[in-house]
């Protein structure tokens, strides 16, 4: 790791649209312009919009996420919008999310807009200290288009991620607990604490995990209107935190679902069924509030295997996205 530059990250890199059209930096205001055209090319690859306007707030609002510096929205001449492109860095590493999304009108943006992400990337991971950036782009498996971008401009796949769904007809029986097991919701930091401890030691050796401190961790879920800390549960064994799982409303919104964002359990409490029990405890609060079904995503490569364990409790595959990496 080089001596941190800050000078880097702080610089704004530039862009300079064709004629005919304008860039400017992103408010929060603008979510619901953003959501308009991010769901308009995603019904166009999928079917249907896959993000909701709490979703693209929470994008705009995340600490991580500089507006004056990361992001980009250009407008036509007319002053529709046209292109959304960003960049958000991952804790304190070296990796970066990126993101180019071109109305089907304005595909000559395409180029212009990936060069500068990337360089992007570059500067806000040199002034975190690093020498190089690694960039991950979530690309829907169906989108061929973005794919071939993505392939010429030398990303290649990473992993994939794989969208679940558990589907709720009236109630849920409630599973019953391991011996000597207690539960414990989210609304005391203390819980909290337990719960950001598990995740950070279940999760370290998952595809993209980026090491976070308890107050970066929770200040990410507090900047989130998707947040409910009642649904945060951190599972103890003899009074000893084991598993936690995390819920929140992401998908309440536009398809009255529940939704999985975290679930771990520690590497000395795994093959006794912990998972299980919380997914169903999941699925039976998220049936309690009247959701039709619980969705969650699991990378298909992980190093645990969580696939076979979310498909043994009835869940199915509805989606699957591929996150592709490039270093430079």
């Amino acid at each position: 790791m080089n001596t941190t530059t800050p000078d880097a990250a702080a610089t704004p890199t530039a862009y300079a649209p064709p004629a005919g059209y304008t860039a400017r930096r992103p408010e929060a205001a603008d979510a619901a312009t953003v959501h308009g055209l991010i769901s308009l090319c995603d019904t166009q690859v999928i079917g249907k919009a896959d993000m909701t306007l709490d979703d693209v707030a929470d994008q705009l609002n995340d600490p991580a996420f500089d507006r004056e510096r990361d992001g980009w929205l250009v407008h036509d001449a007319g002053g529709r919008l046209v292109a959304w492109a960003w960049a958000c860095r991952k804790g304190a590493s070296d990796n970066v999310d990126v993101d180019v999304v071109v109305h089907p009108d304005a595909q000559a943006l395409t180029g212009g807009l990936w060069d500068a992400v990337t360089e992007r990337a570059r500067r806000i991971t040199a002034g975190l200290g690093h020498d190089r950036a690694v960039l991950d782009i979530g690309l829907y498996r169906e989108d061929s288009g973005k794919r071939a971008v993505a392939a010429a401009r030398g990303f290649a796949p990473a992993t994939s991620f794989i969208r679940l769904l558990a589907d709720h007809a009236g109630q849920v029986a409630e599973p019953a607990p391991p011996a000597g097991l207690t539960l414990h919701d989210g609304l005391t930091e203390e819980v909290r604490r337990q719960g950001h401890a598990v995740q950070q030691a279940g999760f370290a050796d998952h595809f993209g995990f980026t090491p976070k401190g308890f107050g970066e961790w929770s200040a990410d879920l507090d900047a989130s209107a998707s947040t409910d800390w009642s649904q945060l549960l951190v599972a103890r064994i003899d009074g000893e935190p084991a598993a936690m799982l995390l819920g929140t409303d992401m998908f309440a919104g536009d398809e009255n679902c529940g939704y999985v964002r975290q679930l771990a359990v520690l590497p000395a409490h795994r093959g006794r069924g912990l998972g299980r029990f919380m997914l169903r405890t999941a699925f039976a609060a998220d049936a309690r509030r009247g959701r039709v079904g619980t969705y969650l995503h699991v990378d298909a490569n992980n190093s645990t295997p969580a696939l076979d364990l979310y498909l043994s409790v009835g869940m199915r595959q509805v989606l699957a996205i591929d996150v592709w990496r490039r270093t430079v």
